[in-house]
């Protein structure tokens, strides 16, 4: 009877744990992502534009400016994952 009690102890206090998430500190994280998932489009954009010019030059030029954009979203997603670690339970 004993360790029923426990198990049972036991889960309730999982599920309060799991209960006890920010919803802030999510809706910061999913803000985050989506900003990023954003910026990820628009490289992959620029990406696609890059392979399709004939256009050498041109075509570096867009290249890096996609791996620049996907460092930034790289970025963003990171600050959005320490902002939301920071916010107060």
């Amino acid at each position: 009877m004993k360790k029923i009690a426990l198990v049972l102890v036991a889960a309730g206090l999982m599920s309060l744990a799991a209960c006890n998430k920010n919803p802030e500190a999510a809706a910061i994280e999913n803000n985050a992502d989506m900003v990023a998932d954003n910026i990820d489009s628009a490289a992959d954009n620029m990406d696609a534009m890059a392979d399709n010019t004939s256009n050498a030059a041109a075509s570096d030029v867009l290249s890096n400016a996609a791996d620049n954009a996907h460092d930034t979203a790289d970025n963003v997603r990171a600050d959005g994952d320490a902002k939301a670690d920071n916010v107060t339970k």
